[in-house]
């Protein structure tokens, strides 16, 4: 390796701190690790080290995790965007309605005021002092007293409606700020997941070929090493839970989907993201559950590791930044990161935050 890239790598091991595996190499989550190939006779004579790799793992480890964390927040602002726009449809359709109810209660209105208008609108006594027949007079000042009240009810319906419809559309000019707003966190969660994701293939592509497989040996390694430490640990001697049928079904969806392409704020059903697919698994066995995995983990039922059962969903991280779904004997199935597939991996390989149940 040069001095130019070898510097690089130095320097990175001065600025980053360890931190936790986020994803593990698409393959068998639970086999041994193989040895670390032995450099070649044709090897640089000052080749990058383990020690210098594993740097680099984590450093690239982040940048993935910082862009799973921005994912769930790009995430959350479309969900939000969808629902103020079907909010504003629907303020939208009460307004339409509104302005036809308005125009027809003023032209019944108007037909009321023409019609008193017709009458002469002299009083009562005048009325009574006319005509010929007093009952037929009483009868009329019954109606009119009728039509009274009948106009009082009316102008009231057309005060309510006025309100109604100025009410809606103060409604709706929130409902466009919100969504203009959510626009923007979009927008701003969109730069810094491409940045992210930037960054780590820059490093990884500035690896040679051997130190590539160097680095997956060793996130392959970690991966193993976090999943044995999680197994004897005893978590797993009480998990007997069963699948239920809904379980079963979001089980089958989420397998089927085993070597499909990772891609941020996808939902298939060509690609996912770690939340896509556990939410679109979940919908086919009937059950609508949040879109992102901050949001199952806040919402979803919590249940106890020694509880779960396969269709369970397990959060990842402190921020909940990543969910697969258990699929029994310690294993889960999920979309790990940009560059990788939907892939089986051991259930222990990251650190868990919590397990919840959809459909409880």
């Amino acid at each position: 390796m040069g001095t130019g890239k070898r510097g690089l790598i130095s320097a990175a091991v001065t600025v980053v701190c360890a931190v936790t595996v986020l994803a593990i190499a698409p393959g068998t989550a639970f086999a041994a690790p193989t040895p670390t190939p032995t450099p070649s006779a044709s090897a640089p004579s000052t080749p990058v080290t383990n020690g210098e790799l594993e740097v680099v793992r984590e450093k690239i480890d982040r940048l993935y995790r910082e862009a799973a964390a921005a994912t769930d927040a790009y995430n959350a602002a479309e969900e939000k965007a969808k629902q103020q726009s079907a909010e504003i449809v629907g303020l939208a359709n009460k307004i339409v309605k509104g302005q036809a109810r308005l125009d027809d209660l003023k032209k019944r209105a108007g037909a009321a005021a023409r019609a008193q208008y017709r009458s002469g609108g002299l009083p009562d006594e005048a009325h009574l002092m006319l005509s010929d027949d007093p009952q037929e007079f009483l009868d009329g000042a019954g109606r009119v007293l009728q039509g009274e009240r009948a106009t009082k009810a009316l102008i009231q319906e057309m005060t309510r409606t006025q309100q109604d419809l100025e009410q809606y559309a103060k409604d709706a000019s929130a409902q466009w700020k919100k969504l203009e707003a959510n626009r923007k966190d979009k927008a701003t969660a969109q730069k810094k997941i491409k940045k992210q994701i930037a960054a780590a293939e820059k490093l990884e592509s500035e690896l040679e070929k051997d130190e590539k497989k160097r680095l997956a040996e060793l996130e392959r390694q970690a991966a193993y090493e976090a999943q044995t430490a999680w197994l004897d640990t005893g978590v797993l001697d009480d998990v007997q839970g069963k699948a239920t049928a809904a379980g079963k079904k979001a089980v089958a969806y989420a397998t089927a989907q085993i070597g499909k392409p990772y891609e941020w704020g996808a939902e298939g059903p060509k690609t996912y993201d770690c939340s896509g697919l556990t939410s679109q698994a979940w919908l086919a066995a009937g059950d609508v559950i949040p879109r992102t995995s901050q949001e199952q983990w806040k919402q979803l039922k919590s249940v106890d590791i020694k509880d779960m059962r396969p269709g369970d969903l397990i959060i990842y991280f402190d921020d909940a930044s990543h969910v697969a779904m258990y699929i029994g004997d310690g294993a889960i199935v999920h979309a790990p990161r940009p560059g990788r597939t939907v892939t089986v991996a051991g259930a222990g390989s990251m650190p868990i935050l919590g397990v919840v149940r959809p459909g409880a």
